[in-house]
């Protein structure tokens, strides 16, 4: 058996944010429609916010990463609704659909752990640009990219984990 083997900085993070991308596929395969922005009690945010909220990310880490031009827009309101701080309200016609959402999710991510693999690690040892508490606590764009796409992206993951268990769904795996 052949091993591959990832040896830059970037390789590596696309390594794990491929898996990640596999296992929010999971969670969402068989997440009905007519629940997916269920929020199933107060203050859990829903499926649908959840995977919305993490499909505006890959965008951010595009500028981050020098790679501006692959970024696309988001679509309209996106940002208002699925940003930092924004509430999850129950959906009420103001989110778009699962599929949208998981779409989005799935090739914005996909095309960010592609462009990943190529990035040098020079550009991974470079200071975080995005100022304030960020570059304190991830003080390179290999340490900020790596949050983006492992640690914040598995947790909102686990919402969603903890979400299916609530509305009856049970594990995904």
């Amino acid at each position: 058996m052949t091993t591959a083997t990832h040896t830059s900085i970037g390789s590596m993070i696309a390594s794990g944010l491929r898996m990640a991308i596999g296992y929010g596929q999971k969670l969402c395969a068989d997440a009905p429609e007519a629940k997916f922005g269920h929020m199933p009690s107060h203050g859990m945010n829903s499926a649908l916010f959840n995977i919305g909220h993490l499909a505006i990310y890959p965008e951010k880490a595009f500028g981050l990463i020098g790679r501006p031009e692959l970024a696309k827009p988001l679509p309209e309101k996106w940002e208002e609704l699925f940003k930092n701080g924004a509430p999850c309200v129950e959906q009420d016609g103001r989110y778009p659909g699962k599929d949208a959402v998981v779409q989005r999710y799935v090739e914005r991510y996909t095309a960010l752990a592609d462009a990943l693999e190529t990035v040098p690690d020079e550009v991974m040892q470079r200071p975080n640009p995005m100022g304030g508490r960020m570059t304190e606590m991830l003080p390179t764009i290999g340490a900020a990219t790596m949050f983006l796409c492992g640690s914040h992206l598995q947790m909102h993951l686990g919402q969603v984990s903890a979400w299916r268990r609530a509305i009856g769904l049970g594990s995904a795996m």
